[in-house]
Formats: C-alpha cells, sequence, structure tokens
C-alpha cells in the first residue's frame, strides 16, 4: 500500500506521485510517514523532504509550512519548496552571501525584516545542502539520468 504525497507552493504543484514514505522535519523533530498513519496537521521547520518509492528516494529543500496527513494522504503546503536537482547551488551561495552581509552591517531594526532576512539565511542553507548532498549521491555529481 502506498500513500499519496503532495508538495505545494503558491507558486506550483512541486511533486504529486505515490510513495511509499514520506521523512520531514517538523518544528517539534524529524517524523516518518507510513500509509496508514494517523490524521495529523504539524508546522514544518526549513529542511529537507524525502520521498521513497519502490526503493528510489527523492529529496526536496522546504523553507517551512504546514503539514497535513488524512486518508493515505500527506500535502505538503510549503512557503518555498524545490526538487534537489532543481537548486542552483550557485545562486543559492549568493543569496545567503547576500543575506549574510546585509545581517553583518546591522541587523534591521524592523522585526519583519530581520525575520525575513534569517528566513533567508536559512532557506538557502536548506538549499545548498539538499543540492550538495544530491550531486556528492551521482556518479560525477551530475544527476542521474531519468531523474531530471
Amino acid at each position: 500500500m502506498q500513500l499519496k504525497c503532495e508538495i505545494i507552493t503558491q507558486e506550483r504543484l512541486v511533486y504529486s506521485e505515490d510513495v511509499d514514505i514520506v521523512m520531514v522535519r517538523g518544528v517539534e523533530g524529524e517524523m516518518a510517514i507510513l500509509p496508514r498513519h494517523a490524521p495529523l496537521i504539524t508546522p514544518l521547520d526549513y529542511g529537507e523532504v524525502k520521498v521513497r518509492r519502490t526503493g528510489q528516494e527523492e529529496s526536496f529543500a522546504v523553507g517551512g509550512g504546514v503539514l497535513q496527513v488524512a486518508n493515505n494522504r500527506v500535502r505538503i503546503l510549503a512557503e518555498s519548496a524545490e526538487q534537489a536537482e532543481e537548486i542552483d547551488l550557485a545562486r543559492a551561495e549568493e543569496a545567503r552571501r547576500r543575506a549574510e552581509k546585509m545581517m553583518a552591517e546591522g541587523a534591521p531594526e524592523d522585526p519583519n525584516a530581520l525575520a525575513a532576512l534569517e528566513a533567508a539565511i536559512r532557506r538557502a542553507d536548506v538549499r545548498l545542502k539538499v543540492g550538495a548532498k544530491r550531486r556528492r549521491n551521482t556518479p560525477g555529481g551530475l544527476p542521474r539520468s531519468g531523474q531530471e
């Protein structure tokens, strides 16, 4: 038995497949969702979401959001989400550098601006971690054929 997994942002449907397991990072810690999981709604932290189906694992960099589990369906409503293969490491590194530079020049007094900068750094860190891990796990650092 499998469960339906959807990863959705405001801009697009990032992923929609039947899977064997979904592994996420909630604000309370790591969790794995298997078929027949009890209904659940919980906030997500910035982190990696992994889905496994028929022995193949795919990774996503998710920047917060909400996880909903009900009736063998996992919905991740994410503030941001990218599949590992989509991540441009140079762009993620540059985004982190820019945000860190702005913080080093003096944290904004506006709490919303400060939260946005902190979120940009966390989002870039997750993107770099997931993207770099993906490159390490493929021969020559290139995406495996059929997984783009």
